[in-house]
């Protein structure tokens, strides 16, 4: 199909300025995809939600009795044995839930971690 050269130009230079436009806004614009969004929001509910719970797993730990031994032994060990200690000592899950948020167990660690012996 031959396209009159008059109106040729004007549709290729659409064509261009639209894919420029749409290149400058997922680069440097912030816009993105529904996808990537809905990706986003996740991440930011569980970091919110590991802050949230973190703090009581780190207090119902303190609580238990031999708390001090405990705690050495946490600290004694790798970051992925004191989520496990954590998740095994029940003190990640939550009243009413079958087992702990994901990343609780992790947060609860870190917090653990940064007290004095």
């Amino acid at each position: 199909m031959q396209l009159p050269f008059e109106l040729k130009q004007p549709l290729v230079g659409a064509a261009i300025g639209a894919f420029a436009l749409a290149m400058f806004g997922f680069t440097w614009g912030g816009w993105m995809t529904t996808n990537t969004a809905n990706r986003l929001a996740e991440k930011q509910v569980e970091s919110a939600v590991v802050a949230a719970l973190a703090p009581i797993c780190a207090e119902n730990f303190q609580k238990q009795t031999g708390a001090v031994e405990k705690l050495a032994t946490l600290k004694a060990t790798t970051s992925y044995q004191q989520a496990q200690f954590i998740v095994e000592g029940g003190w990640a899950t939550m009243a009413g839930a079958e087992k702990p948020f994901f990343g609780t167990a992790q947060g609860c660690a870190e917090l653990l971690r940064a007290l004095p012996e």
